[in-house]
């Protein structure tokens, strides 16, 4: 399936979503919601917009993550320290189904455009907050980015080896995770309003959707007396479970814990004898003995190249795949059955590869219809749109374009 279009689709086709906000966490909603079919209008400052567009790597003077993060969306410049800007964006509010927004609590009311303000004329409107510490407590007036959330929320403290400080995963994982929840908690609500034809706000902190992946961290401390730490690339008790060294120089995460499995894969190393030793016969004995157990396996995949062992692992039903890179992922064929990969011409001139659309919809799939949006690009459009839509009601026209 293509999943490139220039034609508007998708379970959100008729929806629309103002994006106020910059970074990564709202504007990662928005572009998810803009995935899905929604009519995403970015409001952007004018001069250099969302920080995105240059941030990172760069080329021709274009941050390479703006094509993806601001794919399917519309850009309006709007300064909203101006009153013709505040103005802009609050005609744009009242039309729109959707307003994400990732500012600090309180910023929304100093423009006009907090809830109050805006259902007003907008009874139905839903608006997505995303914040550090949320829209109540007493923290959440202070500053904060997805790191200080993953610290917070716990997954820091878990995340490296247990012989070095907290490490990240590599990606932005907090904010990423806070614009998922935002998705959920916007479709949540969009459901509701079909049954109250009603509105509502829609809080979340980033620190609190980073906590909510933390499975029983707080259960096993505060029931079993045990604290989570870091483990590097192990589970506590779980074995084998690992990535593990192959011949030519890669790493294969083999996942072999379950007690059927581990049958397998005893099979497969042509070790049946070890399902029956007693240091591995059970879940809990693997555990207890992941160390000697590792090092089996590791002696064993030593001897072969990475894809015949994944071959043989497939072959066996036991669950394993390459540790990839973005190399890896670009040339992979499943990658590529499922559409995972994109390219997209940004408005620079040049290919930008990217992930697809997910999840897959059988009857209504999303697609990504165009990709990082000049500054502004959209202005006039939508402003036309806009005084249509007051001249239709009835209402008088704007005589003058946003600050």
């Amino acid at each position: 399936m293509d999943q490139t279009s220039g034609e508007r689709r998708g379970p959100l086709a008729g929806v629309r979503v103002l994006e106020l906000g910059n970074f990564i966490a709202g504007p990662f909603a928005g572009q998810l919601l803009g995935d899905y079919g929604a009519d995403v209008i970015k409001v952007e400052p004018p001069d250099d917009g969302d920080p995105m567009r240059h941030w990172g790597l760069t080329r021709d003077g274009e941050g390479l993550w703006w094509p993806s993060i601001a794919r399917n969306k519309r850009s309006v410049v709007a300064d909203l320290r101006e009153d013709e800007g505040r103005r802009f964006a609050q005609q744009i509010a009242a039309s729109a189904d959707i307003i994400v927004e990732n500012f600090r609590p309180g910023r929304l009311a100093d423009w006009g455009l907090d809830y109050g303000s805006v259902k007003a004329t907008n009874p139905g409107v839903i608006i997505v907050h995303v914040s550090a510490f949320g829209q109540t407590g007493p923290r959440a007036s202070e500053a904060g980015f997805g790191s200080i959330g993953e610290a917070v929320g716990g997954i820091r403290h878990t995340t490296g080896d247990p012989d070095r400080p907290p490490a990240r995963c590599g990606v932005s994982l907090g904010d990423s995770l806070a614009a998922m929840f935002a998705v959920i908690g916007a479709l949540a609500a969009l459901e509701e309003r079909h049954r109250s034809g009603e509105g509502q706000e829609v809080d979340v902190a980033i620190y609190e959707a980073v906590a909510a992946l933390m499975e029983s961290s707080m259960a096993d401390y505060e029931l079993g007396g045990v604290l989570r730490g870091r483990s590097g690339g192990t589970l506590p008790g779980v074995a084998p479970a690992n990535a593990y060294r192959t011949a030519d120089g890669n790493d294969v995460l083999i996942a072999g814990n379950a007690d059927s499995v581990f049958r397998r894969l005893c099979d497969v190393m042509g070790r049946p004898e070890l399902a029956s030793d007693p240091r591995f016969a059970t879940h809990g004995a693997r555990g207890a003995h992941a160390v000697d157990l590792d090092a089996i396996v590791t002696t064993w995949t030593n001897t072969l190249d990475a894809d015949t062992l994944l071959a043989r692992l497939a072959a066996n039903a036991v669950p394993a795949g390459r540790v990839y890179t973005a190399a890896d992922m670009l040339t992979d064929p499943h990658y590529a059955a499922r559409d995972m990969v994109l390219r997209a011409k940004a408005r620079a001139g040049f290919e930008v590869p990217m992930t697809g659309v997910v999840p897959r919809f059988s009857r209504t799939p999303g697609a990504v219809v165009d990709v990082g949006p000049e500054l502004g690009e959209h202005t006039d459009v939508v402003e036309a749109e806009i005084d249509a839509g007051r001249r239709a009601t009835g209402s008088a026209a704007r005589t003058s374009p946003p600050g």
